[in-house]
């Protein structure tokens, strides 16, 4: 790519198809740069546009630059060729693609946070000593520490201005200006980790990596570790290695939840001591939403500055602008949570094997579970397989046992065994962990007297009830509603709610077991921003006795007290209409399980099924993952799903169902006509209604990926592919059939 030229390429963050070429004034010509965020004229309006290349032609006709918007680029030149293909592979304006991968306020929408800036004081050439005690002071302070902030003296003394700035006169005190930034990690602590000896197949697995990291290629890797086997030790050398050789890497985690005890781990083993910092910055950044707007800004602009060696991140952090990236590592590489539900529909681990064929980086993937894609590619010789098959110290995995719910009194929530485990565990000074991977405290609201229940008005499914708030609430759309004293329907009085949720079995257990010190882990308790980080090292201090949580309890985290986990409607995952049900489950409950028994003590496990002959079931309390994916690559086979086919589905949405369902079937025919795939559909979707929009789908299969690209390519050129008022949402590669 050109750095200079006199026109300039450049993505709109609106939804056009196409890059706009724009001419480069004479005033820019220097300072242009690709990655840089423009303002430029587009109609009649002046938009935020980003620079992608540079080249010279004939400029008669184009539009001029208005003005550049940064200092510094957003992003490298070596981060276009990635933004082009997510483009184009997932179907998406390019200008929306980058706008996705920028924090807010950089993304063409709104204003970016102001830049925070700091006054350092440090010592002068002057050495005498000044009359004024205060000034002796201020003074005796700044030459202590060599470098103090101007928030710090204002903390040690009361009246600063006035002697400060006579001892700058005097020659005995230098002041500079630096930008503050807004970290939230900074407080935690530092270097004070030494690496551990490994085990026999972490050495093993170790001297296998180090050619692969050292030799500057692309290597797709899996790294198959069962729970508790040291995966994250091997990532941690892994990237010593790789910062050793000056190189970059990025680390990718599902869910926020997972960041506090990542952070802590990399923190104690790579950051500066306090005394190594430089201007309030350190060598690793976090990236995930759970920033605010200012501190995802600074952290963006630090790491694009090439100021960080490791980025730590949810999925958008995929994008991060690193240029000596040197490795990716996935964990927990399984997790549906990786795919974006809306807008850019793009898979976080996908477009890290891309990112890292693209720039000749190793990606590690790892998982106790992994996705059977994943799985087929190693078994197929397209990535490298490591495997962890047992857990540090010789620990073993826990026991697990799958209590046939049929056998209890009907309604039962928690069953016998399950209550007396929990008595156990409590007396011997342990801690417990319980699944329940539905929030609120009930599902539903019944009338008893004729049935009725409370449905989202503009969703097609029922209103969970939240007993704390007193609120019917849609987990979808986030409708409210308070519950009526009396039923709409019959004016009868006896609406009661059903089913349990982690709100009603928080307060069960509360009854069951009083002197238990609880805790909930779930969508609801972790919304305020730090609760995360403290709800954990709450556990960590063994100031909670039972952790009640969704799914993101079973993701990842090490608590070594833990020696019971107990699972609740393990079914629930099963009965959903999605060939990936089996896979999920089984996911879910094995990573669950291998919370237990990480510590010294040995771990116990109770899953509660109406179902303990499932297949899904059996294997994951034998923790038997290869004879779970022996089973499902038989059944997919059969059935050409993934990994043995492909998948892309269009979802369709409008105000009016007829007319939605009408534009899905002519889209449809029309794409009979032009290509060679398989069609399921038009269909309603599972969620037929949300937010207010009917939904279809049309589910487009094929054996290959060719025959789905010409399929998308077919698509793009309709004129028309649907009338107005419905919108079109092309999904590549879907996780789920919703």
């Amino acid at each position: 790519m050109s750095s200079l030229g006199n026109i300039a390429e450049i993505a709109v963050a609106a939804p056009l198809p196409k890059t706009l070429s724009y001419s480069v004034p004479e005033s820019l010509q220097g300072s242009l740069c690709i990655g840089s965020r423009v303002k430029i004229p587009l109609g009649r309006r002046t938009v935020v546009g980003f620079v992608l290349d540079r080249s010279d032609g004939d400029k008669n006709g184009l539009k001029p630059i208005r003005e550049i918007l940064d200092d510094d680029p957003l992003f490298p030149a070596t981060l276009v060729p990635l933004f082009r293909r997510v483009a184009d592979y997932y179907c998406h304006p390019l200008g929306q693609v980058i706008a996705t991968a920028l924090p807010a306020g950089l993304a063409g929408r709104g204003e970016p946070p102001p830049i925070l800036w700091e006054t350092f004081v440090r010592p002068g050439e002057n050495r005498e000593q000044p009359r004024g005690q205060q000034q002796r002071n201020i003074l005796a302070l700044v030459r202590k520490h060599e470098e103090v902030t101007l928030s710090e003296l204002r903390q040690q003394f009361s009246h600063v201005h006035a002697p400060l700035k006579r001892l700058v006169e005097l020659g005995m005190l230098q002041t500079r200006k630096a930008e503050k930034i807004r970290d939230p990690f900074l407080d935690w602590p530092t270097r004070g980790d030494t690496p551990p000896s490994l085990t026999q197949d972490q050495q093993q697995t170790m001297e296998q990596l180090a050619p692969l990291l050292t030799d500057g290629g692309f290597h797709a890797c899996l790294l198959h570790g069962v729970t508790g086997s040291g995966k994250t030790e091997i990532y941690l050398q892994s990237i010593a290695q790789i910062i050793a050789d000056d190189r970059q890497a990025l680390v990718l985690v599902p869910e926020i939840a997972l960041t506090p005890q990542l952070v802590s781990r990399f923190r104690a083993r790579f950051a500066p001591k306090p005394e190594e910092l430089k201007e309030n910055t350190a060598r690793i950044a976090v990236l995930h939403s759970g920033l605010s707007d200012g501190e995802r800004f600074d952290t963006w602009r630090r790491i694009a500055r090439q100021e960080v060696d490791i980025v730590i991140g949810a999925r958008s952090a995929v994008f991060a602008p690193l240029s000596r990236l040197g490795i990716i590592i996935v964990d927990e590489e399984h997790e549906a949570s990786y795919k974006q539900g809306e807008g850019l529909r793009y898979h976080a681990r996908d477009t890290a094997l891309l990112r890292g064929q693209m720039e000749q980086s190793v990606v590690l993937c790892g998982s106790a579970t992994p996705a059977l894609t994943s799985w087929q590619l190693a078994a197929g010789g397209k990535a490298r397989l490591f495997e962890l098959p047992n857990r540090v110290a010789g620990r073993p995995l826990p026991e697990v046992e799958l209590l046939d719910m049929k056998q209890e009194p009907f309604g039962t929530q928690l069953s016998q065994p399950l209550s007396l485990a929990l008595e156990q565990t409590l007396e011997k000074g342990e801690q417990a962990l319980l699944l329940l991977n539905r929030r609120g405290f009930a599902p539903f609201m019944l009338c008893a007297d004729c049935g009725k229940t409370f449905r989202c008005p503009n969703c097609d499914i029922t209103l969970t009830f939240h007993r704390q708030e007193r609120k019917l609430r849609c987990h979808y759309c986030d409708f409210i509603m308070k519950p009526p004293d009396t039923c709409p329907g019959c004016s009868g009085c006896n609406l009661e709610p059903e089913g349990i949720g982690t709100e009603r079995l928080e307060m069960e257990l509360q009854e069951l077991l009083p002197d238990a010190r609880i805790a909930r882990m779930d969508r609801d308790t972790m919304a305020a921003k730090g609760a995360h980080r403290k709800l954990l090292e709450q556990v960590g201090r063994r100031e909670i006795d039972i952790l009640i949580g969704t799914q993101m309890v079973a993701k990842g985290h090490d608590f070594p007290d833990v020696t019971l986990v107990g699972v609740l409607n393990a079914d629930a995952s099963l009965n959903f209409p999605d060939f990936r049900a089996g896979e999920r489950t089984f996911a879910l409950l094995a990573q669950v399980a291998g919370r237990a028994g990480r510590g010294e003590r040995a771990g116990k496990v109770i899953i509660q099924t109406y179902e303990p002959d499932h297949y899904a079931l059996d294997c994951a309390a034998r923790h038997d993952y290869q004879g779970f994916v022996t089973q499902e690559l038989t059944l997919r086979q059969a059935l050409g799903y993934p990994p043995f086919g492909y998948l892309v589905n269009l979802v369709l949405s409008g105000n009016q169902a007829d007319r939605t369902r009408d534009a899905a079937t002519n889209l449809a025919q029309r794409l009979l006509e032009g290509t060679k795939v398989e069609l399921l559909g038009p269909a309603p979707c599972i969620l037929a209604r949300l937010r207010g929009k009917s939904r279809y789908q049309i589910l487009l299969k094929a054996t290959t990926r060719q025959p789905l690209r010409q399929a998308l390519h077919h698509l793009e050129n309709m004129r028309q592919p649907v009338p107005s008022g419905v919108s079109l949402h092309v999904d590549v590669d879907p996780v789920d059939m919703f």
